[in-house]
């Protein structure tokens, strides 16, 4: 049973990290064929809000008091609406494969915001891995800057993704709390319940003005994709994983993500795959791996005991 569990969690987060590989290529392909930015924005969020509200029905009920509902906007602002926007709007921008290799730096950002926020000690080789994976990071971006084809990146694109990355990992290190009180059903459903409110104001009528009947099924289906896989089924499937596997084996498995988002960007001529970005490729996988392979805090305070 527990071979079977485990094997379960290992096909769980491989499916995420395959899905959000490819959701970098499709949803720039929607997004440059109907669907802008600013509606994907929006879709994701709303269809987010509706799918987790209907599984909240079968799941367990969790009471959750106003004050928390509250705590859990901001955590909307963090985890969910500056973390959606800037990624898609970067990825509408840059080239998916330099979207998806931008997503592997989350583990550097949540280690500063963690020393900054939770006074996590801040070790020699992590140390180390910030400095390597931000380099990479340095030589991605500046080879942007400088290219004159669009298929090997904007640099615009690059730093909204950086910037989703960060966001990201600032609502883990200031709702580490709420985030182990509630179940990720719950958590999910009033974050992205949250983020639907907040957005309206300024995308509802955008979307409302836009012509929808002029979207082709091809790039219906993209944005379904999106929205259904990429943001709801994945979600599931790496909080799955999350209950099995330990984090450092779940962080691993995204290096899978630029992986699977460079070969179908290269296959279908979205992108250009340059030396210097695969020089930014290895020095932020290994920054990211020596911030994995890091100690933490109760790791060290073990020792003492």
């Amino acid at each position: 049973m527990q071979n079977k569990r485990v094997l379960i969690a290992h096909l769980a987060i491989l499916s995420a990290c395959a899905i959000w590989g490819l959701m970098a290529p499709i949803g720039k392909d929607a997004m440059l064929s109907g669907v802008d930015n600013l509606n994907m924005v929006y879709l994701r969020a709303l269809g987010g809000a509706v799918f987790f509200w209907i599984t909240s029905l079968f799941t367990k009920h969790e009471h959750v008091p106003l004050k928390d509902i509250f705590v859990l906007c901001g955590a909307g602002v963090f985890g969910l609406v500056c973390n959606q926007c800037c990624f898609t709007i970067g990825l509408s921008i840059t080239t998916p494969s330099n979207a998806a290799i931008v997503t592997t730096s989350l583990p550097i950002f949540a280690m500063i915001f963690a020393a900054l926020i939770l006074k996590e000690p801040i070790t020699g080789r992590k140390a180390l891995g910030v400095g390597v994976g931000c380099s990479g990071a340095v030589i991605l971006i500046a080879s942007t800057a400088v290219a004159n084809d669009s298929r090997i990146g904007d640099i615009r694109g690059d730093l909204l993704c950086v910037a989703a990355q960060m966001s990201f990992a600032l609502y883990l290190s200031l709702y580490r709390d709420i985030l182990k009180r509630y179940s990720p059903i719950t958590m999910s459903k009033w974050m992205f319940t949250w983020a639907t409110i907040l957005l309206t104001p300024f995308l509802g009528s955008h979307a409302a003005s836009t012509d929808w009947q002029a979207v082709s099924l091809k790039t219906w289906l993209e944005t379904g994709f999106v929205v259904f896989f990429g943001t709801y089924i994945a979600y599931l499937c790496m909080q799955t994983a999350q209950r099995t596997l330990r984090p450092t084996v779940v962080s691993i498995y995204n290096y899978m993500q630029p992986v699977v988002a460079v070969s179908v960007s290269i296959a279908c001529g979205m992108c250009l795959f340059t030396w210097k970005q695969a020089v930014a490729v290895v020095l932020v996988f290994s920054g990211v791996w020596l911030v994995i392979k890091s100690k933490s805090r109760r790791d060290m305070e073990s020792k003492h005991y």
